[in-house]
């Protein structure tokens, strides 16, 4: 399968109206340069839980028969409102479900299922994302989540396997740390899985290695970003006809959005920041998917492009 172009979902997430809290869909050619899809309005709104969603995740099933989109079931403007205090509750009394849609060609999605991810003493499942694990032969799915055992202290990330996305095994802690991880990313190149992961103290992006997606992780000290202060949600995808990997962080402490960082070696950790990247408005976290002409074609045909 040769793809040509690029899909972003993401959300607004400057909780100010109702569908800022929703999924976006933008697509792009070059990776760069990004244009808004529906007239930059959502495409798909959740109806059910909390009523919004934020950190959208698409992915293509294993057999490339269709695509899985999961996200956080959370409405900072519709349920919390943006204090505080607000933030500190949602963490504490969020959902512990995430929402699901899926579809065999990105424009008619499924009706939205509601599942219960997190453990009985957890709260929110916060940005899930999703891989396939080939040698459990199913899909692996992580979010985070604060829980009641030590007083809502410490953010860890917790994992779960599913073949379907309606059923899911019971959920284990994945990534524990001595400080809070959250926005945890997976891609995998050649034989190796790489991990991008948020230090939630102290806002920086670290990177690790693994021969499994459970085995045993080894961080990357060469990553070009470690230890920068600032940034969150990062996602990878690998550059259509090229042996090249982008990776987009978001600089949420300066409020630039996301900045791509390439490489040719995802092994050396090292990456160069990248010029030229274009949002028409504020995405943030997300994920970007590699899609064919075909799909390219279909998203523009149904939602329309602006330009």
């Amino acid at each position: 399968m040769e793809t040509t172009a690029y899909l972003f979902s993401h959300f607004k997430g400057v909780q100010k109206t109702p569908d800022d809290e929703q999924v976006y869909f933008a697509v792009s050619k070059d990776g760069y340069k990004w244009h808004n899809l529906n007239g930059g309005k959502p495409v798909l709104h959740s109806t059910r839980g909390e009523g919004g969603v934020r950190d959208p995740h698409i992915m293509r099933s294993h057999d490339g028969s269709k695509f899985f989109l999961i996200a956080t079931d959370l409405y900072i403007y519709g349920k919390w409102g943006e204090t505080p205090e607000s933030w500190y509750r949602c963490q504490r009394e969020g959902s512990k479900s995430i929402m699901i849609w899926e579809s065999e060609d990105l424009v008619n999605w499924s009706e939205q299922r509601m599942v219960k991810v997190a453990t009985d003493d957890s709260s929110c499942a916060w940005a899930p994302e999703s891989v396939y694990d080939d040698k459990a032969g199913d899909y692996f799915v992580y979010w985070s989540s604060r829980c009641a055992a030590d007083g809502f202290e410490k953010q860890r990330v917790y994992c779960a396997h599913t073949k379907d996305f309606i059923t899911f095994t019971e959920p284990e802690i994945y990534i524990e740390r001595d400080f809070n991880v959250i926005d945890t990313s997976i891609i995998k190149v050649g034989e190796k899985y790489y991990r991008f992961t948020k230090n939630h103290t102290d806002a920086s992006i670290f990177m690790e290695v693994s021969d499994e997606l459970e085995g045993e992780f080894t961080e990357i000290k060469e990553f070009t970003m470690a230890g920068k202060q600032g940034y969150e949600g990062p996602t990878a995808y690998k550059m259509n006809g090229e042996d090249t990997w982008c990776v987009l962080l978001d600089a949420f402490a300066s409020d630039k959005g996301y900045q791509p960082y390439l490489t040719k070696d995802m092994a050396s950790g090292v990456f160069v920041p990248q010029e030229g990247f274009e949002t028409p408005d504020l995405f943030r976290h997300g994920t970007v998917m590699p899609i064919t002409e075909a799909e390219y074609n279909r998203l523009v045909s149904v939602y329309g492009i602006d330009e």
